[in-house]
C-alpha cells in the first residue's frame, strides 16, 4: 500500500507542475484582443455654415458665392423646352429660327442676382424670365419677364421692362452691341441695370421663387457669361 500512495503522490505532483508552465491555460486561446476604444468622429457643420447650393450642374467661379450657369462650352446647367435652334458659336450660345424657345435651369432660386451679357438683332424678341412656377410653361403670366425687344410696339414692355408690370425708367436700344443685365430678386424687391442703368426698381410678390430661363422668339440672339450668386 505504502508503495502505491508514493506512486499517487508522485503522479500528482507531476501532473501540478505541468499545469503550472503551461501558458495554454494561463490565457485560453478563444480570450478578446485588447483594443482602445474609437475616436468621437467631428461632428458635421451646421448647414447654414455649409456652401449654398446651386443646380447640381453649376461651377463656382474664382469669386467667392458665383456660379457658372454658361461659359461658353456646354449647357449642362439647362433644360431645353420647345424650338430654336440652340448652338454654341464662338463662347455663345446663340438662336436665330424654329419655334419660341427657352433654356431653363435645372435649379429653382429664391433670392438671387443673376448677370448675363447678350447681343440682340434690332428686331429680336427675346428676354429673361426668373422665378418661372413651372420649369416646362414658361411665360409672362406665371414669370417675371425681363424683355429683350427694342421694336415693341407696346412702349411699357421695351428692353429693360418687366413685361406687363413694369415699364423702363429709361429707354435704352439693345441694338447689335453685347449689353449686360443685372437682375436682382430679394424677397418681394426686384431691381433690373442695363448696362449699370437701372430700368426697374419695384416691389412685387406675386411670384416667390423659382427655374431661370433664357428665351429665343424671333430674329438673332446670344447669350454668354451667365452667372448667379445667392443672396
Amino acid at each position: 500500500m505504502r508503495g502505491l500512495f508514493g506512486t499517487a503522490v508522485l503522479s500528482a505532483g507531476l501532473l501540478l507542475i505541468g499545469c503550472e508552465g503551461s501558458s495554454d491555460m494561463a490565457i485560453p486561446e478563444s480570450a478578446p484582443a485588447m483594443t482602445p476604444a474609437p475616436t468621437p468622429a467631428e461632428p458635421a457643420p451646421p448647414a447654414a455654415e455649409q456652401a449654398p447650393m446651386t443646380t447640381t450642374d453649376a461651377s463656382l467661379l474664382s469669386e467667392p458665392n458665383w456660379a457658372v450657369l454658361f461659359s461658353g462650352h456646354d449647357l449642362t446647367a439647362f433644360n431645353t423646352i420647345g424650338g430654336g435652334n440652340w448652338q454654341i458659336v464662338g463662347g455663345a450660345v446663340q438662336a436665330d429660327s424654329g419655334e419660341p424657345g427657352f433654356l431653363v435651369t435645372k435649379g429653382a432660386y429664391t433670392d438671387f442676382l443673376i448677370r448675363a451679357e447678350f447681343q440682340a438683332s434690332p428686331e429680336t424678341n427675346s428676354g429673361i424670365f426668373i422665378r418661372c412656377q413651372d420649369p416646362n410653361a414658361v411665360d409672362a403670366e406665371q414669370c417675371y419677364e425681363i424683355n429683350i425687344y427694342d421694336q415693341n410696339a407696346n412702349p411699357n414692355n421695351l428692353t429693360g421692362a418687366i413685361v406687363n408690370l413694369a415699364p423702363p425708367a429709361a429707354s435704352i436700344m439693345a441694338g447689335s452691341e453685347w449689353n449686360t443685365f443685372e437682375i436682382m430678386a430679394e424677397g418681394p424687391h426686384l431691381t433690373v441695370r442695363l448696362n449699370g442703368t437701372v430700368t426697374v426698381d419695384i416691389e412685387d410678390a406675386e411670384h416667390p421663387a423659382g427655374y431661370i430661363a433664357l428665351q429665343y422668339n424671333t430674329g438673332l440672339i446670344r447669350f454668354r457669361d451667365v452667372r448667379l450668386r445667392p443672396l
